[in-house]
């Protein structure tokens, strides 16, 4: 049977040798609520006790029997505190518990930092094992300290402290029991404190299970100390909340169920970086596209409509970011109330980490993950106008088209317009050059010029004859073909009647004037510069020769001709006349030679030029107005978040798996998005949002990396790169980072492949079934099911001895049964495709309108569903445990943080529309 008791709520415990320490300098003010003479009273009993070999008195003894008198063991307790804070004098409070007896002051467990709520108060929970040699006439205390003096834990430091009595608590026929949190002087009341215990174990000594069960509990704390609290989780999670249940097994053993909802530092840290990179970027094409010069008037207009387009864009985030750097740098939540907040637009609505952890008598810990937040929509700019498949599909309608290069096409224009600048000053110096040498009619040095000018004019031809010109060219004679006659009022207020002439130097007269245009006119004239060269070449290796002939034998017909006194003065047998002719044949040749150089810089400029200029209209305009770019950038800011916190926890989780970081470099991450939003009202809109922003998501990649140290923000995840090919670089410690496999260890990007499978659950959805249109959901679907199918087969590919990779073919199977089905609120096709996320060892993440109430209700139906298949879970048991967790599971804790109450957001007519398995129990909604 599953035991409701109540569940357990905890947060992030100490876990270093500070506590002694502290404990240390707590002595003077803890051991006051002790008497001397209870002191040499515990003293003497104990050491009655030893010598008897009794320990009746112990609510937890390691290693030796237990003398409970009815012969069974005693049974492990853990206590569950809850605090209620109301001082005026503190905005963060750290609250610690501690245990004092006879001998020894042991502190149990604190909670990370709290802030204060919306109503002023400070509220936290926390839950300890009780794994000590504790006396019934021991005491444990509660302190709440401020946040400013942490570090000193003085007297004054202490804002207020309660204590109770081990014995009390467990005679007390309640579970719980209820003190006042008071000031070290006891005068004033400052909040309220509510302990209950748990008992996790209560067999006989003839039972397996009851000897079991206190090494689960030890095992479980075990992981909240080591694993919870290392550097890696603490850059991921924060504000940790847990829940802790025992679920009965079919064969009557025993679960325990550790239930964590954490929010993530990412929430906020990677929007800001997102913020940056893109301000970086439009700052950056700016001063691109400035640098291209004089243009017509057509092109300037459409670098002026960049240029605007930037600087609006560029504006708006760095006011975003202003606002995000006023608030405190402990923020990590976003409440669902703020989701149309402007200056929240690109953080994630109500992000947590929903992660479940199961121990039972025969495993050890094993952890399931998913991530919640809010559908990745834009709420501030809302959904009149449908979301951004709707608003792009309307702007691809109403825009002109036009060519779209890449950005490494972009990228190789800029390179190539820089090496023509710098390689035909070059080749037009040293022609110069050659010219000044023939008259002089020196060998060597004219044999030196000409090989350099042969250098730097192969190096420019190869510069120029890139494939990328040729494509540029005749996309620009396409364009302006297309665009004759045509107007356009650029950004600037400039109406631009576009010609064929008017863009610059796009091609010459003659070509034109063409019909047709000849790739291979391109081919011709970068040919002509090499064979002008070669004309110079060989001219000069003519006049080489004769030079020679004449040093050797000169001739008497020349000597004749020359008839000239002063040819017996000069140093060279040369006359003047032949000095001339140099000079002579060789101008005509080099004057050709700077006129094709010149001929195919123009051609080759403007054909760069409109590669680099098109290819920032269509990464700014192109995409659509300012509104339409920033909506954009938003929702993929907020799955941004989700998706690297989930990848985060996935890798920190299988670092000790080689196949699965096999299958990270060699395949990639799934990212499967399950929505929960209707296809009625506005949040079709929704649905439309988040399905542009999962689909951007597939451009992101992640690199891990070597962190510098261990400290929080050194193991932070960084963005790099532009929009359409952004980086996450994860840091992992040094001894973590070197026992990666050499190719994650040489930077191998690996590379997201994100899934969205949706289906409304709410009235909404029953509307739109009956009388309005799913159509967007069954696409929707259909896509990532293809796209789900599509990964799989890569992967059995790459891995084909991978484990589980036969039932994973027949999950897909059951997949596509299931759509054929077109069954109304066909949930089992959420079902089937978490289960094919899990078996592909994919990130899970879970969406509805708020992430508190549907979501709430899928998050605790999938764990439930996992005890019940991967752990055994009583069938009879599973509706129970379903309640369990959603009337008293770390849920409620988010409708609380969300909007103040404990209850779902669901009226009784409401839930007569949800599917029966997402229903809460009665009194959990309201």
């Amino acid at each position: 049977m599953i035991v409701d008791p109540p569940v357990l709520l905890c947060a992030r415990r100490d876990g270093n040798m500070n506590s002694l320490r502290r404990g240390f300098a707590n002595l003077h003010t803890l051991i006051d609520n002790h008497a001397h003479h209870q002191h040499h009273h515990a003293a003497h009993a104990a050491h009655a006790a030893a010598e008897h070999g009794e320990q009746n008195n112990n609510l937890e003894n390691h290693g030796g029997a237990r003398g409970a008198p009815t012969g069974a063991k005693a049974a492990q307790q853990l206590l569950h505190v809850e605090c209620r804070v109301v001082v005026a004098t503190a905005t963060r409070v750290k609250i610690h518990i501690s245990t004092v007896d006879a001998y020894d002051v042991r502190k149990h467990c604190s909670t990370q930092i709290v802030k204060r709520s919306e109503d002023g108060e400070l509220r936290a929970s926390l839950s300890c094992s009780v794994n000590c040699k504790l006396q019934h006439h021991s005491r444990m205390e509660v302190r709440v300290y401020g946040e400013d003096d942490l570090r000193s834990r003085s007297t004054k430091s202490c804002l207020g402290f309660t204590s109770f009595s081990i014995r009390d608590l467990l005679r007390s026929k309640e579970p719980h029991c209820s003190l006042k949190l008071r000031t070290m002087d006891g005068v004033s009341e400052v909040g309220e404190v509510k302990v209950s215990r748990l008992q996790v174990e209560e067999e006989t000594e003839d039972k397996s299970p009851g000897n079991k069960s206190s090494v689960l509990c030890d095992a479980l704390h075990g992981s909240v100390q080591d694993k919870e609290n290392s550097p890696m989780m603490r850059a991921a999670l924060c504000s940790q909340v847990c829940k802790l249940y025992r679920f009965q097994t079919e064969d009557h053993r025993w679960l325990v169920v550790r239930e964590q909802m954490s929010e993530t530092p990412l929430s906020f840290s990677l929007p800001k970086q997102l913020l940056s990179a893109l301000i970086q970027e439009h700052t950056d094409r700016v001063v691109e596209v400035k640098e291209l010069g004089d243009l017509s008037p057509h092109w300037d207009g459409l670098r002026q409509d960049v240029i605007a387009h930037c600087n609006q864009l560029t504006g708006c985030y760095q006011q975003t970011r202003a606002e995000l750097d006023k608030l405190s740098t402990s923020s990590c939540f976003k409440a669902s109330s703020s989701k149309s907040d402007r200056h929240l637009q690109f953080i994630p609505t109500n992000l947590h980490s929903q992660r479940m952890e199961v121990a039972g008598p025969d495993r050890s810990g094993v952890w399931y993950e998913v991530i919640t937040f809010g559908a990745p929509a834009d709420h501030h700019q809302a959904f009149k106008h449908g979301g951004l498949k709707r608003l792009l599909s309307k702007h691809a309608d109403h825009r002109n088209s036009s060519v779209r290069y890449s950005r490494e096409e972009s990228c190789r224009a800029k390179e190539l317009l820089a090496s023509v600048a710098q390689l035909q000053p070059l080749v037009f110096g040293l022609a110069e050059e050659l010219l000044s040498i023939s008259v002089e009619v020196n060998l060597n040095r004219l044999q030196e010029v000409l090989d350099s000018l042969k250098e730097q004019t192969s190096l420019f031809i190869h510069a120029i004859k890139d494939q990328l010109v040729k494509i540029a060219l005749l996309d620009m004679h396409d364009q302006s073909t297309s665009n004759d006659g045509s107007s356009h009022v650029h950004s600037n207020g400039l109406l631009c009647e576009v010609s064929p002439g008017d863009q610059e130097g796009a091609l010459s007269p003659r070509l034109q004037e063409d019909a047709e245009y000849s790739e291979e006119e391109w081919d011709r004239t970068w040919a002509n510069v090499g064979k002008s060269l070669d004309c110079i070449t060989a001219m000069v290796d003519r006049l080489q020769r004769r030079e020679r002939l004449l040093r050797e034998q000169p001739s008497p017909e020349l000597q004749e001709a020359t008839g000239d006194s002063k040819s017996q003065n000069m140093a060279s047998p040369s006359s003047s006349s032949s000095v001339s002719s140099w000079q002579e044949q060789l101008l005509p040749l080099v004057v050709t030679l700077r006129d094709c150089v010149r001929e195919a810089v123009t051609k080759a400029r403007a054909a760069m030029t409109f590669v680099v200029l098109q290819g920032a209209v269509a990464a700014t305009v192109g995409q659509g107005p300012t509104q339409i770019v920033q909506r954009r950038h938003a929702v993929f800011s907020q799955g941004l978040s989700a998706i690297v916190c989930g990848f985060m926890l996935k890798l920190f989780g299988g670092l000790e798996d080689p196949e699965f970081l096999h299958q990270l470099h060699s395949v990639g991450i799934l990212a499967q998005f399950e929505g929960l939003l209707s296809t009625y009202g506005e949040e079709v809109g929704m649905l439309e949002d988040m399905e542009v922003g999962v689909a951007d998501l597939s451009s992101l990649a992640f690199a891990i990396t070597e962190a510098e140290s261990e400290q929080p923000d050194d193991l932070l995840p960084t963005i790099t790169g532009t929009w359409g090919s952004f980086v996450v670089e994860v840091p992992l410690p040094s001894d973590t980072f070197r026992s990666l496999p050499q190719e994650l260890q040489a930077g191998r990007l690996i590379r997201v492949e994100p899934i969205l499978f949706n289906i409304g659950i709410n009235q909404h959805q029953s509307l739109a079934e009956r009388f309005g249109d799913s159509s967007l959901q069954e696409r929707v679907n259909q896509q990532s099911c293809e796209r789900l199918k599509a990964y799989c087969n890569k992967l059995r590919d790459k891995l084909p001895n991978m484990a589980g990779i036969q039932s994973l073919l027949d999950l897909l199977s059951s997949l596509d049964r299931s759509m054929e089905s077109k069954k109304r609120k066909n949930v089992g096709v959420l079902w089937i495709a978490a289960s094919a996320c899990r078996k592909v060892n994919g990130v899970r993440l879970t969406s509805c309108k708020s992430a508190k109430d549907r979501t709430a209700m899928s998050v605790t139906l999938e764990q439930c569903t996992i005890l019940r298949e991967q752990h055994a879970l009583g069938q009879q048991h599973f509706s129970a445990a379903l309640d369990n967790m959603r009337r008293d599971g770390c849920r409620t804790e988010n409708v609380q943080k969300n909007i103040g109450t404990r209850k779902f957001a669901f009226s009784s007519v409401q839930l007569l529309t949800f599917p029966k398995l997402y229903r809460p129990p009665d009194g959990s909604y309201g």
